[in-house]
């Protein structure tokens, strides 16, 4: 498995600080939060990402992947949906990223059912424009449907290999789920994985990788088991909790961490 981590944990870092972290600590691949705070979103011109993406290749790391913000089962009208993650699919053609990362979003007035049916309809609608730029696009273990089991209550609908999932491992803990039942569920349609660690359910300010509760032994144990070789993507939240620590200093000892997990796996 290749490692990978979010700029989340480092919010507004200039892209060529960011590769530099990367390449220093060890890891393979940065996951791009997507998002106007950010260097890196749609609003940005055809030079700037191509200065994006000529940093990362004369850095030799790779881009994972896109995190968006569309809600694909979020109430309202498609086409604002849609043109949100076709933006998004331009972006990571443009600067060579496999992924799109999406949510859920739906709200509390909806039946799941209904929840359901909007998502695999906007996300069928994409998937033949991902088909053609040759990206994937991901849905989150997240919010509305946080648990394996109800995201492929969604990809079931969507029947489309452009379309797969996003294994968030707090999500699926939080929703009661097993990392053995999730990997299940989600295997089929599985694009990579995003490990963090938490205090408990009821704090989820984040922790240095195995410094908290989440089962992220199990997952790479499970993961290995099945001879699973994708990203590992540590997703620390940094931009939601100012008072966490700097992940600048814990990116050594997460990869680290890592690594021995998965070397006890092997």
């Amino acid at each position: 498995m290749r490692l990978a981590f979010s700029t989340l944990g480092v919010p507004g870092l200039p892209i060529p600080d960011v590769v530099r972290l990367a390449a220093t600590h060890g890891y393979h691949g940065v996951e791009l939060r997507a998002h106007p705070e950010e260097p890196v979103h749609p609003g940005i011109g055809a030079g700037e990402r191509a200065d994006v993406a000529g940093e990362f290749k004369a850095g030799g790391i790779e881009i994972l992947g896109l995190a968006g913000y569309a809600r694909v089962a979020a109430p309202g009208d498609d086409g604002p949906v849609i043109d949100e993650i076709r933006g998004l699919l331009d972006l990571a053609r443009d600067l060579g990223a496999p992924y799109v990362r999406v949510f859920p979003g739906a709200d509390r007035e909806q039946t799941p059912e209904r929840a359901d049916a909007i998502a695999a309809r906007r996300l069928g609608t994409a998937a033949e424009y991902a088909g053609d730029v040759g990206v994937r696009i991901l849905l989150e273990t997240h919010d509305s449907h946080r648990t394996a089991a109800a995201a492929i209550r969604v990809l079931g609908l969507v029947g489309h290999r452009h379309v797969g999932a996003l294994w968030d491992v707090m999500h699926t803990w939080l929703g009661g789920e097993q990392p053995a039942e999730t990997y299940a569920a989600l295997s089929p349609y599985l694009g990579y994985v995003q490990v963090k660690d938490i205090a408990s359910a009821d704090d989820t300010t984040p922790l240095p990788l195995g410094a908290g509760v989440l089962p992220l032994s199990d997952t790479v144990e499970v993961l290995s088991r099945h001879e699973w070789d994708g990203w590992l993507c540590w997703e620390y939240e940094k931009r939601w909790y100012e008072e966490a620590a700097p992940l600048e200093g814990l990116l050594e000892a997460g990869r680290a961490h890592l690594g021995r997990l998965l070397n006890d796996s092997a």
